[in-house]
């Protein structure tokens, strides 16, 4: 049997069991209607606690004097460095900036994000955890089965055994359906990947505290309401291998891999790690490094108490963004086909250079300054797009465990020929979500916004599967 078919015992595929389950509004063991319910009954069987502190009462953490650098005692977790940014190459759109310097979280190792599916009267079913993440805006939201860093499963903090780890590593692990590398923010990770899988349990699976089952079909409907799925589960979910429906694209599969290509060497992006201290336009404070002007984000600390995480309290730094963002996809259908406008994106985190984005992806206040020419292309006009444009809009949160308050706002908004050409500009193309899908499947294709994206897109368009 090919490794990427796992079978039933009414052979359906793989893809049409995704489908099955994508339809399924309804679970064996949780209902819909009493999640809410359930989330919050897990809110109060903990404590959970969250200061801001000032640096100086950071355990664990302080200021290299040679460097300035943020560094944790154990050389493990990750360290708050500088970043010089220097990018040459053809104009693009992406803003005024082409040389500038920032703080940038270096994690080298990679991490395992994963969920685990169990079939369940005919329907695969999704194990998912209600997670505290100390930069979540209402803390606990639904995150992957396994959510850990190498230093957190290696218990580098000495903590409890993570989890169900075992499904996802070692030779007792279940059978694989989604495995790959995918890259963290590009704007605030350097060079950082980690491993989303989906794995299908063989045999029984007891249920731990926190966790629950949920189809597919459940977990869509949940992405409709704000700051409830996780960044970590949105990505990992959007690995899923969907049905290939990806006839009437404008671009074939070639055109498009050969239009990336283009894009990632017509760029020439150079970066320098450097020391913290030295970058200019950052003052550091007793509790805040921010932006003299006030603009992007601010790094902070807090003191953290969780009573069901693997360590129960601890200190850290979290990159705080100033301001709400807004990502958002442009869709217009051709030949009857729905295409979204995926933008070429250059971030200084990426391992190579260019990574498909959404359409818009970025926080306005930051641009609010600049005249109108130097914007970002595409943002007033989903700024100014009507309510019957509009195809979904939700709040959610980026990665809370280093990211405090993170939060864009996601939409999908219909456009004509007068918003977005089927000819657009330079750095920009019309794909299919299919075709997001297929390429999803391999790593460093899709930023993690628009891995965002792609959950969400399919959690409307299940009828269309």
């Amino acid at each position: 049997m090919p490794s990427h078919i796992v079978q039933t015992r009414e052979n359906k595929s793989l893809p049409a069991r995704i489908a099955l389950s994508a339809a399924a509004a309804q679970g064996a063991h949780l209902r819909t209607e009493h999640f809410g319910d359930w989330l919050a009954e897990r809110g109060r069987a903990n404590a959970f606690r969250v200061e801001r502190i000032p640096f100086a009462e950071l355990v664990g953490w302080s200021f290299q004097e040679s460097t300035g650098n943020l560094v944790h005692r154990s050389g493990r977790f990750f360290t708050v460095e500088g970043l010089h940014v220097t990018e040459a190459g053809e104009p693009h759109g992406d803003g005024p900036y082409a040389d500038w310097y920032q703080p940038i979280i270096n994690q080298p190792e990679v991490g395992i994000l994963g969920i685990l599916a169990k079939e369940f009267d005919g329907v695969l079913h999704f194990l998912m955890q209600a997670k505290m993440e100390p930069g979540n805006p209402n803390l606990l939201q639904l995150s992957p089965t396994v959510q850990a860093t190498r230093s957190n499963y290696t218990k580098a903090h000495k903590g409890a055994d993570v989890k169900y780890l075992e499904y996802f590593v070692g030779p007792n692990r279940g059978r694989i359906v989604a495995d790959v590398l995918q890259s963290e923010h590009g704007s605030w990770f350097y060079r950082k990947s980690n491993r989303n899988m989906v794995v299908e349990a063989v045999g029984d699976v007891p249920l731990l505290d926190d966790f629950c089952w949920l189809t597919l079909g459940q977990i869509h409907e949940l992405l409709r309401r704000d700051n409830v799925v996780n960044m970590d589960s949105r990505t990992v979910l959007s690995c899923l291998p969907f049905a290939d429906t990806s006839e009437g694209a404008l671009l074939s599969d070639t055109e498009l891999l050969s239009w990336i290509t283009r894009e990632r060497t017509r760029h020439s992006v150079r970066t320098e790690r450097v020391p913290l201290d030295s970058i200019p336009g950052w003052k550091r404070g007793e509790s805040t490094i921010e932006y003299e002007a006030g603009r992007y984000f601010n790094v902070v600390a807090v003191s953290v108490r969780a009573g069901n995480r693997e360590v129960t309290g601890w200190t850290q730094p979290l990159f705080e963004p100033v301001g709400l963002g807004v990502t958002a996809f442009l869709t217009r259908e051709f030949g009857g086909v729905p295409h979204v406008l995926a933008h070429a994106r250059v971030e200084a985190g990426f391992l190579d250079t260019v990574e498909l984005g959404p359409t818009v992806q970025c926080t306005p206040d930051n641009y609010a300054h600049l005249p109108e020419k130097e914007r970002p292309l595409f943002l007033d006009t989903v700024l100014r797009a009507g309510a019957d444009r509009i195809r979904y809009e939700v709040v959610h949160s980026e990665e809370g465990g280093r990211f405090l308050n993170a939060e864009s706002r996601f939409l999908i908004v219909e456009a004509d020929e007068a918003d977005a050409p089927l000819d657009p500009p330079p750095g920009y193309a019309w794909v299919t979500p299919a075709q997001l899908t297929s390429l999803v499947r391999h790593g460093h294709y899709l930023n993690v916004q628009a891995r965002t994206m792609l959950a969400c897109l399919n959690a409307t368009a299940v009828s269309t599967r």
